[in-house]
């Protein structure tokens, strides 16, 4: 079974979120979608600066079987990347939950999360 951290919220596209002490969110993927896609070996990020919108896809990841979008879980506006990824991406499959993605501020808009209990259930259907 994947691990799944009760502090984040996740989508059904397999991100998760967590929102910080100053409003702003992380995102990332999870334990679960790491573990169907396999070994790691590219990351491809947004700018910081970018607009992302819920549903559309802001970054991707490529494994040794096929490269696939990351969805955004909200709308707002990137202010940080996790540039350690660019030259690491295996360090996702070492520590999904460590290994964010993106930091998002002035979020207008999150879709329907899912808490760690209702992620699970959707996983073990999935």
């Amino acid at each position: 079974m994947a691990t799944v951290l009760e502090n984040l919220k996740y989508s059904k596209s397999h991100e998760w979120v967590e929102v910080l002490d100053n409003g702003n969110v992380r995102i990332g993927i999870t334990d679960f979608a790491q573990h169907e896609l396999g070994d790691l070996v590219f990351v491809n990020l947004p700018e910081e600066g970018d607009e992302i919108a819920v549903g559309e896809a802001f970054a991707d990841v490529e494994s040794v079987k096929a490269v696939s979008d990351v969805m955004s879980p909200v709308s707002g506006v990137v202010c940080a990347i996790n540039e350690d990824l660019l030259d690491a991406p295996e360090s996702i499959n070492a520590d999904a939950f460590g290994a964010w993605f993106v930091e998002v501020e002035n979020v207008s808009e999150e879709e329907e999360l899912l808490d760690a209990a209702a992620y699970e259930a959707f996983c073990e259907e999935e």
